[in-house]
């Protein structure tokens, strides 16, 4: 069974910066597209990036294009998600997912079969 363990949530002031990483064991992350999403209070969970397992394929939702950027670490079986000019409304719990059988269709976001614990990110002043 894969196992996903999110970190580097915390509070950030608008305007902020935030580094999500998300580490995979037992297994090696190459064969393995990640996706990251997010959970706001009475909001459902939304797909906000993902990467495939190539890593040649990214995905990003609207309101964060141009803010967010998702990137992976093979060597460490590790992705993150760098987040820049937080806003309020990305405060949510970020969760990151795994599949090993959409390859480059990493934005099949009900597809993703092992999933994280989930990390806090809260933006507020």
């Amino acid at each position: 069974q894969l196992q996903l363990v999110e970190s580097g949530g915390g509070l950030v002031q608008p305007g902020g910066s935030l580094r999500l990483s998300c580490a995979v064991s037992p297994f090696a992350l190459d064969n393995y597209s990640i996706g990251w999403f997010r959970q706001a209070p009475g909001k459902e969970r939304e797909g906000v990036s993902c990467i495939s397992s190539s890593g040649v394929i990214t995905n990003y939702a609207d309101s964060v294009k141009g803010r967010f950027t998702i990137s992976r670490e093979n060597a460490k079986d590790t992705v993150h998600l760098q987040m820049n000019n937080l806003k309020p409304e990305d405060t949510a719990v970020y969760y990151c997912a795994a599949d090993n059988l959409i390859g480059d269709n990493c934005a099949l976001w009900k597809v993703y079969e092992y999933w994280g614990q989930g990390t806090q990110v809260t933006v507020s002043s």
